[in-house]
């Protein structure tokens, strides 16, 4: 199996400027970041345990931790007109869509697997291909397995909330500390557009009587698992003209009934995908609506702008999918668990967190500082680890950051196409790429070649690979000091 998807080595890997600011601060001695906590200040302690280590928890975690979702749970209970569990192609990232489905059995020895080669595993998740909880015997087979066998994983599920109620129990019996559940509407008026059909009392209903069931039953399953204290994360899926606008609503509802998270995603209406909203028109967002959209959510329950849409089979990082290689038929039937490089991993990762936070909130700090209108957009192409270290054509996504006088923080990402093959790149799919950096000022790169570089600047698109291996806020904040003609080391003194 390959090597794992984040070395040591690329967390360790200190560079030049991602001193500078630290340097500068401390009079010109290199800072310790000893006794620093990343934990926000307005979060209580046993929130931060359950979602320090969490990616999809935690925007700061999923630079450094990793998923995976074991595919137990296939039969559905509700019909959704932007899903069909049909189709598969191994290099599309979307919910609903498995290369395999698995037993209880054969996911406990994927989760071994994964966990023994994948050292920043952190979460299993259950998330389908259809509903983890009307699917429940697998799914509670599953958990039992891996508690017994892999009892340092974290265990999350995902549902759509209809037979969520029946299990809230369970799940808190059996220590799953973690629930999403897709939220779409609270106005049945506007569900009735989203869902056919529910199956729900051995009955199949339809129309506005489907959409008032759904609504009462996932109130009802989110406000049993606030009370059990579960966190909860509620996934939207944006539909433009359908519920972008009744959004708004949905937050303020989850809200008030204790959602810890709100994730808004969206639609993938790609008609090959034989969606009834694919096959009949209904398109997406465009990156720029739904940041809008996200923008006037603030202020709710915490946004999560990183999500990927991941697979039900996914495995490792938030935009890495290496669950192609932890298929069924490569794993041994006698696979045993070693902890040793998880753990080891936890005690590198602990160091290099306590110094990027340091370095981040310097960067902060400074960009803050500075009286200067106007914001910077940046892509960066990243493996992860918080840092500026992935090559430009070998990006399959740029994370995107916004610098102004609120400081620097995460916005969103696009999806590209990776560029370059065998040391060749594609100029269509540049093209593409250039298209999904639409609005982009700056992009941040690892090495990035003299065509793009050029192509992009021919778009109106920077690109730089001066601050390979830095920390992205660092690089970000050098970036803007250099854009508003702002002495770095006066700034920090």
């Amino acid at each position: 199996m390959s090597a794992p998807i984040v070395s040591l080595e690329s967390l360790t890997n200190a560079t030049s400027s991602g001193q500078l600011l630290r340097t500068a601060r401390s009079g010109g001695g290199v800072s310790s970041s000893c006794g620093l906590s990343s934990r926000p200040t307005d979060m209580d302690e046993a929130t931060w345990e359950k979602i320090n280590d969490h990616p999809c928890f935690s925007e700061e975690a999923h630079h450094y931790f990793a998923r995976m979702h074991v595919a137990v749970a296939p039969a559905c209970n509700i019909q959704c007109n932007y899903c069909n569990r049909k189709y598969d192609c191994a290099n599309e990232s979307r919910p609903g869509v498995v290369s395999e489905k698995l037993t209880p059995d054969e996911a406990l020895r994927k989760v071994i697997a994964v966990a023994n080669d994948v050292p920043q595993l952190s979460v299993l998740g259950i998330a389908g291909p259809g509903d983890a909880c009307y699917d429940w015997k697998k799914t509670r087979a599953t958990f039992e397995r891996v508690a017994k066998e892999v009892p340092d994983i974290k265990l999350c599920i995902s549902t759509n909330g209809l037979a969520l109620p029946e299990h809230v129990d369970e799940l808190a019996e059996m220590n799953v500390s973690h629930v999403t559940i897709t939220i779409n509407m609270v106005d049945p008026a506007v569900g009735e557009k989203i869902y056919p059909w529910i199956y729900y009392g051995h009955r199949r209903y339809t129309g506005i009587d489907a959409a008032k069931i759904l609504h009462e039953r996932q109130m009802l399953g989110l406000e049993m698992l606030t009370e059990r204290g579960i966190l909860t994360k509620i996934n939207s899926v944006m539909i433009p003209g359908v519920n972008d606008q009744h959004l708004i609503e949905v937050s303020k509802w989850v809200k008030k009934r204790g959602a810890f998270m709100h994730n808004v995603m969206p639609l993938i209406s790609d008609p090959a995908h034989g969606t009834c909203f694919g096959l009949t028109g209904q398109r997406g967002p465009t990156a720029f609506e739904l940041k809008a959209l996200q923008d006037r959510l603030e202020g709710g329950a915490k946004l999560m702008r990183h999500c990927r849409q991941c697979r039900a089979d996914a495995v490792g990082l938030l935009g890495t999918d290496r669950g192609q290689d932890f298929t069924v038929n490569q794993i041994p039937a006698d696979v045993a668990y070693d902890a040793s490089k998880r753990h080891a991993y936890r005690e590198v990762v602990a160091r290099m967190r306590e110094d990027h936070l340091a370095a981040k909130n310097e960067a902060i700090a400074m960009v803050a500082s500075a009286s200067i209108r106007g914001s910077l957009q940046v892509a960066v192409a990243t493996k992860g680890g918080g840092r500026v270290n992935q090559h430009f054509g070998h990006a399959k996504e740029f994370q995107i950051y916004e610098a102004s006088q609120t400081g620097i923080k995460f916005v969103g990402h696009r999806k590209v196409e990776q560029y370059c093959h065998g040391g060749w790149g594609e100029d269509a799919t540049l093209v593409d790429i250039i298209s999904a950096l639409e609005g982009i000022d700056i992009v941040l790169c690892a090495k990035i070649g003299d065509c793009p570089r050029d192509q992009l600047i021919e778009a109106g698109i920077r690109a730089t690979d001066a601050f390979g291996y830095d920390y992205i806020e660092t690089a970000i904040s050098a970036l803007y000091a250099a854009e508003h003609g702002i002495d770095l080391l006066q700034a920090t003194a």
